[in-house]
């Protein structure tokens, strides 16, 4: 029986990865929801893309199997919720499968420094979705929570170390996390777990830490470092003095420790999703430099906000119980988004 699943955020950086993966991979119906106020629109992602428009939703491929309905999620929510038959009435869908929930007030460090109370917002998101979820009951959700959701006193320039999964401890001790961003996420776990342990519902939870790709939105570090050193910036600028790190980890293998979530894990419980290497943004430079062929003065910014000084993750936990690592070393996965963007500058000149 062909299975039904749903993804919130679907035209968003991962969201649309995701799509592209179960698309390739599965026979399966996939309804995705996104308002594109930071995603999208399938025809730029989805290849061989053939909109085909009905009153509320539009098919995005040939098989029909991709359905895209452009609005707010909690929308999309309170419609099932307060009209069931809706979702048999417009999609011919009774039910879903499973569920990944990439909906969010997303950005990069400016958002989450310049804007915490639109940020919070990813309360109310959540909250709705759980709420829906322990009336409909799929058989399976994904909640992406983040690496900010750890204690930010782990993540200093004197104390930084690597995070596991145990440094959060609900019952215990949880720390400060990272802005009201770090906060929504702690708060979307917990309601994961509720769900679990009160709901019977099976929920996974993941990590991330720094994510990025060839096709992630410009608003983010990699991808803006990359399209600069393309263009042989001199003096480079940089966020801070630039010796701030992260661990970056390419979207493939973000999808792939997804799959593996959602298929083990249905206690509300989490895992990281990371490389396991702390790299620091002038690393990051260099490397993109070298692809370029140039050295140029580094400029730091110094009054640009830049977030905790140290944040990267233990993958102990996950490689010891899944057997699973990541495949995409740090240079083959820049070198991939750098060929993006040299490719993107000359089809702009």
């Amino acid at each position: 029986m062909q299975k039904v699943h749903l993804i919130s955020g679907g035209c968003g950086f991962v969201g649309r990865n995701l799509v592209k993966r179960l698309y390739q991979t599965t026979q399966d119906r996939l309804l995705i929801i996104d308002d594109l106020s930071t995603g999208t629109a399938p025809e730029r992602w989805f290849p061989n893309c053939v909109i085909e428009k009905t009153s509320d939703f539009e098919y995005i491929d040939q098989e029909k199997r991709i359905l895209f309905w452009k609005g707010d999620f909690k929308n999309f929510l309170w419609y099932i919720r307060n009209e069931p038959q809706w979702l048999q009435r417009t999609f011919s869908i009774e039910r879903f499968n499973d569920v990944y929930h990439f909906a969010a007030i997303v950005g990069g460090r400016s958002k989450i420094d310049g804007d915490p109370m639109a940020v919070a917002l990813d309360l109310a998101i959540d909250a709705e979705l759980f709420y829906w979820a322990v009336q409909h009951r799929p058989d399976r959700i994904l909640y992406p929570s983040s690496s900010a959701a750890y204690p930010i006193s782990l993540q200093t320039h004197e104390g930084a170390v690597a995070l596991k999964e145990t440094d959060i401890q609900f019952g215990g001790a949880l720390g400060q996390p990272d802005m009201t961003y770090g906060w929504s996420k702690l708060t979307g776990e917990y309601l994961a777990q509720i769900a679990a342990k009160y709901y019977g519902l099976k929920v996974a939870c993941v990590r991330p830490f720094s994510g990025y790709g060839e096709d992630q939105d410009l608003s983010y570090p990699i991808p803006a470092i990359a399209a600069r050193a393309a263009k042989k910036e001199n003096p480079f600028e940089v966020w801070g003095t630039g010796y701030q790190g992260r661990d970056f980890v390419h979207i493939e293998d973000c999808i792939d420790c997804i799959l593996l979530a959602i298929n083990h894990i249905h206690d509300g419980s989490a895992i990281n999703i990371g490389f396991g290497k702390l790299t620091t943004f002038r690393e990051v430079i260099d490397l993109f430099c070298e692809f370029a062929g140039y050295k140029p003065e580094i400029k730091p910014l110094l009054d640009k906000p830049v977030g905790v000084h140290s944040r990267y993750a233990d993958m102990t936990y996950v490689t010891n119980r899944f057997g699973w690592y990541p495949k995409i070393s740090l240079r083959e996965g820049m070198k991939r988004v750098y060929d993006a963007a040299v490719k993107k500058l000359k089809e702009n000149q």
